[in-house]
């Protein structure tokens, strides 16, 4: 007799049931009922088995609901209700995968993975980077998510399952399906998770009695995953919101035009709107006709306009209609210039609404208006059931257009809800309107700007018979500048160039005087093959005399910050960089990038400071936060090479234009003068570093690979270079400070007459007299610091620092006769008159008595060749003396 094996008398058992109840009933004892019940064997009750099992089992679905009630947690509660369905059919594990959707696919995730009566809720919790996922198409959890019906899957290796079984899960993770029990979770027709058992441990497969059992505990599950379900969606629904308002921010990026801006709206909202169709007709915003249009009118060749016009009084014209059919297939039509007989434009309604301004919501039937009719308008055979129609008002509360929705998907009319979900689209749409006219606006300013810029550069921009001025083609070969070769442009310039030594452009004491303003430019061309640039960097030779003339031309006429004193600060920097020595620290291209810097720094100046273009709210203030003039230099010196023609960085590459730029930035904007007192100390630190330095070999070596350092001095030279004139011979120097002190005072005659306010001394022509004084403290607080550190910094720049010092003398001197001449006037303050003669005995002075007497005048002051003469009328004139007289 062969060996009995468990599965055999399984298979017994289960063949025979009638066998199999007798044999229960014979061998179910008393005590055996007391051992699993727990009570004691003579209150034993067969009748109570049922009784017990239906009491146990109540016990737990309480426990299961108290369980759903008291925790928030999905994934808990159902994997205590899959842990016992494991205990209860045997099964081996259960798992968990949820419905969803990404990129319009469904698809199934593993979210409780191989529940087992021993496992732990943390780990059967799948992460999502490691979720296992089916598509519908796989598997028998994809097919029971698609049919929608549970399963009893006895045995995966039956020919007729394979279509249905995927064994891929099981060669992940080295595991043997054998058997499975799967259903789904349903939330009216949507698939919410299906829930699966594997492997039936007492038996071959899972029996009808587990199946029952099976998903009479899923009903628990299902409820919790439902509640789950809802609270999902209700998220989903608030997430909806967000999406409106990102989709608002989308409107807000499109600024072109406001049929552009509400198409993106209405279209990204299509999904939320439940309706068939809906249309939007654009009103022509043209409130008065010109004057062309209104002449037949006048004649009488034209009856006047009878139409409906708006609350604001402008024709109702839609100009367009954008129709959007979202029933069937979606499609949008785009109709310019529509005629009255079109079906969005003959029912009335936009009209009405637009005449109007009012809301219509209703049935079509309902509305007395006789075009709503019930026939089918194409050949969808789609007809007007219900209709929402709305204004939309910018916020000048113009009505700009209207929109009208047709027929609620679910045949209903539209309620509430509805008109004002819409309502508030429009609202949106008809604020958002004001950022098209923004746009509109800004585009109308930026044309006005370019046509500004191209007046200007013509205006500025070096004529053809300009440039023969200097670059004589016509006069040395009879042809135009085009038609000529570089080596030719050279020839020229070699005998039309004054060459360094006519005007000594390499010394610090350089004189414009003798100079006229044609000859400083051709001056400014020489420094520029004096450093050796225009062939290495290939300048082209008439885009540099052009530049320079360009230049020139920028410089406005007006008393000191003029063109004389834009190349006079060019000058001074070629001196700093070749006679000064600091050349020796930049390369070629920084030489040319400081040297155009400088010619550049004060173009187009207005003749008054900073603190005036913000006290009288100059535009250039309200684009510029600070250094407010600097900053428009910058930007005039940028368009002027932005001009192929005037771009002498054309032929430099992408790093080494940007470097020049750079360069350019730096050295305009430190000639603030409130910048440079932040940089004083470290301009300081770097001179007193090179003092350290034995080998001077290694200190140039060292600096010139030092950026920041280099800039730094670069910023100091650019402020060097500006105040520069304090810093010439006497003769020069006192001649440029009048000069800078007469547009001082034409600034504070500006204050004074239109912004009515009273001048500091320094602009005010009544102080003339004090003009020393200032010049001393000047010199005092600001110039004699950054020209004793260059000095200290390179011996062969000492030239400068000993003409301020002289100045400084100068002045001082001048000082202290107009105090002596005040004292003396003070004590003849009593002659009657109102008039003071200036005793003095010097043949200067006694002139300048004569000339008081005859311009009858208040006071007199000789400042080096000229005097200063006031008139008893507060206005000041410049009276040139002989120097042998004033000496």
């Amino acid at each position: 007799v062969s060996e009995v094996n468990i599965e055999d008398v399984e298979k017994f058992l289960d063949g025979n049931p009638a066998f199999a109840q007798g044999y229960f009933n014979k061998k179910l004892t008393p005590g055996a009922l007391s051992v699993m019940a727990g009570i004691p064997e003579s209150k034993v009750d067969f009748g109570m088995l049922q009784e017990l099992s239906q009491i146990e089992e109540g016990q737990i679905l309480f426990d299961l609901i108290k369980e759903m009630q008291e925790n928030v947690n999905m994934e808990k509660v159902v994997f205590k209700i899959l842990k016992r369905i494991v205990a209860l059919i045997q099964a081996d594990r259960c798992s968990l995968f949820m419905y969803r959707e990404r990129n319009g696919i469904a698809e199934l995730a593993t979210r409780l993975f191989n529940i087992t009566t021993e496992s732990e809720l943390d780990d059967c919790v799948v992460h999502p980077d490691h979720e296992i996922v089916f598509p519908l198409d796989l598997g028998v959890v994809g097919n029971v998510a698609q049919t929608k019906k549970h399963i009893n899957l006895k045995d995966t290796n039956e020919v007729r399952v394979r279509f249905h079984f995927s064994s891929f899960v099981d060669d992940l993770t080295e595991y043997k399906t054998r058997n499975i029990l799967a259903s789904p979770i349903m939330n009216g027709e949507d698939v919410v998770a299906v829930i699966m058992a594997l492997n039936k441990t007492t038996g071959p497969h899972f029996t009808t009695e587990d199946e029952d059992l099976f998903l009479k505990y899923l009903r628990i599950a299902s409820l919790n995953l439902k509640i789950y379900q809802l609270n999902y969606l209700y998220n989903c629904e608030t997430r909806k919101g967000q999406v409106l308002l990102w989709s608002a921010n989308k409107v807000f990026e499109e600024l072109t035009d406001i049929e552009r801006q509400f198409h993106k709206a209405l279209y990204t909202v299509r999904a939320y709107l439940n309706c068939d169709r809906y249309s939007v007709g654009l009103l022509d915003m043209t409130k008065e006709k010109e004057f062309f249009d209104i002449w037949p009118v006048l004649m009488g060749d034209q009856p006047p306009y009878a139409g409906p016009v708006t609350p604001d009084g402008r024709e109702v014209i839609f100009y367009k209609v954008i129709d959007y059919i979202l029933h069937g297939k979606e499609d949008i039509k785009v109709i310019a210039t529509p005629t009255l007989e079109h079906w969005v434009l003959c029912t009335g309604l936009p009209t009405y609404v637009a005449e109007t301004g009012i809301i219509i919501c209703s049935f079509a039937f309902t509305l007395c208006l006789p075009m709503m009719q019930s026939e089918p308008l194409d050949d969808s055979g789609w007809t007007i059931k219900n209709v929402l129609s709305m204004p939309i008002v910018n916020m000048m509360e113009e009505i700009v257009g209207v929109a009208t929705f047709y027929n609620r998907k679910d045949g209903k009319p539209f309620d509430q809800q509805d008109e004002e979900l819409m309502e508030a689209m429009t609202n949106f749409l008809g604020w958002s309107h004001l950022n098209t006219d923004t746009n509109d606006r800004m585009k109308m300013m930026e044309n006005r700007k370019d046509i500004a810029q191209d007046m200007v550069l013509y205006h500025v921009k070096c004529r053809d018979d300009e440039i023969q001025k200097i670059l004589k083609t016509r006069q040395y070969f009879d042809r135009e500048p085009c038609d000529c070769e570089e080596d030719e442009f050279l020839q020229i310039l070699k005998k039309e160039l004054p060459g360094p030594k006519k005007f000594e452009i390499y010394e610090f004491g350089f004189s414009d005087f003798d100079c006229t303003e044609l000859e400083l430019v051709m001056c400014g061309i020489q420094m520029y093959y004096e450093v050796g640039v225009v062939k290495k960097f290939q300048v082209p030779q008439e885009v540099l005399v052009r530049f320079l003339f360009s230049i020139s031309k920028g410089y406005r006429k007006i008393t000191y910050h003029n063109w004389r004193h834009g190349f006079n600060v060019g000058q001074t920097m070629f001196t700093l960089l070749t006679t000064g020595n600091l050349k020796r620290y930049y390369t070629d291209l920084e030489v040319m990038a400081m040297i155009t810097s400088a010619f550049l720094h004060d173009i187009d100046h207005r003749g008054t400071n900073n603190l005036y273009q913000v006290k009288s709210g100059n535009p250039l203030a309200k684009l510029h936060g600070s250094s407010v003039l600097e900053r428009h230099h910058l930007e005039f010196s940028k368009f002027l090479l932005a001009d192929e023609s005037l771009n002498i960085y054309q032929n430099l590459n992408r790093r080494q234009n940007e470097h020049a730029i750079h360069l350019l930035d730096i050295a305009i904007i430190a000639t603030d003068l409130q910048l440079y007192f932040k940089k004083r100390t470290m301009f300081q630190k770097i001179v007193d570093l090179s003092k350290t330095y034995e080998d001077e070999k290694k200190w140039v070596d060292w600096m010139s690979l030092e950026t920041t350092r280099k800039e730094i001095v670069l910023a100091m030279m650019m402020t060097a270079c500006d105040l520069s004139a304090i810093t010439k011979p006497w003769e020069v120097q006192s001649k440029v400070a009048l000069s800078e002190a007469a547009e001082f005072w034409e600034q504070g005659d500006l204050e004074r007459e239109v912004l009515e306010k009273q001048p500091i001394t320094m602009m005010d022509r009544n102080c003339a007299g004090q003009l020393p004084k200032l010049q001393c403290g000047f010199i005092d607080f600001v110039c004699t610091f950054i020209y004793k550190e260059f000095s200290r910094f390179h011996p062969a720049i000492q030239p400068m620092y000993d003409g301020l010092l002289n100045n400084r003398k100068e002045w001082k001197a001048k000082q202290e006769e107009y105090e002596a001449k005040q004292a003396i006037l003070e004590a003849q303050s009593g002659q009657s008159g109102g008039y003071i003669a200036l005793l003095l005995c010097t043949p200067t002075v006694f002139m300048c008595f004569m000339i008081s007497l005859h311009y009858r005048v208040t006071l007199s002051l000789v400042v080096g060749c000229y005097v200063i003469v006031l008139l008893s009328t507060n206005c000041y004139r410049f009276v040139p003396c002989c120097l042998s007289t004033a000496r």
